[in-house]
């Protein structure tokens, strides 16, 4: 776990109505960069025990350009939509592009990874370490929202255990089963062999498939 303690402020909220129902959009500032991070909340959360939270770190490629080289877009998706439908919860998006190498390493990763590199291997060969994402401002945003307990929608126990260092507790592992295709077969293997995420991945992937609606 990091060493770093956050301290955020929240700047502004705004209401955001989506297809999965009505959020609070707020933005904050921070002691730590000069990032402006968001949370995503959707009813009332202060005080309230066992929230439905999801911490992800920002994907452009993913979750703007709907990219198959991850599941980074579907698993956005897929918890609006379970947070939505539980009634009550949380997403906080963290400014930390490309496991918190920014974008124009990400992209040069990707060539690495073309030829022959895993993304471990592509990150290790750029200078970067394996994962640089810190989980310091989610905890303090978390706070700042007066979350008392949370369940994590989340395939990384490095996450929990980052989040639990920092005095968050979390009750519960909520999982996000990606689509597998043979885009990011070998990304998601490398999650599960090098990084222990906790997902299901078939031996082998033969055929292209479409990343299914964000159904939950």
């Amino acid at each position: 776990m990091s060493e770093k303690v956050a301290s955020v402020e929240q700047i502004v909220s705004a209401r955001i109505p989506t297809r999965w129902g009505e959020f609070q959009l707020c933005l904050y500032q921070n002691d730590l960069d000069d990032k402006e991070h968001l949370a995503f909340v959707f009813g009332d959360i202060a005080g309230q025990e066992n929230v439905l939270v999801r911490v992800h770190s920002e994907c452009f490629t993913g979750d703007v350009l709907g990219s198959n080289r991850c599941d980074c877009g579907e698993q956005l998706e897929y918890s609006l939509c379970k947070i939505a439908n539980y009634g009550q919860g949380m997403l906080i998006y963290l400014r930390q592009e490309g496991r918190g190498i920014g974008l124009s390493e990400k992209l040069r990763a990707y060539n690495l990874q073309d030829s022959g590199l895993d993304t471990v291997e592509a990150n290790l060969a750029l200078g970067h370490q394996a994962d640089l994402r810190d989980y310091s401002v989610a905890a303090a945003i978390l706070e700042n929202l007066g979350v008392r307990s949370i369940q994590l929608l989340t395939n990384n126990p490095s996450k929990i255990e980052d989040l639990t260092e920092r005095n968050i507790i979390v009750n519960q592992r909520v999982s996000i089963q990606p689509t597998v295709n043979v885009e990011n077969f070998e990304y998601l293997r490398t999650k599960v062999d090098r990084m222990q995420h906790l997902l299901s991945i078939p031996e082998e992937v033969n055929e292209k498939t479409t990343p299914k609606d964000a159904g939950c």
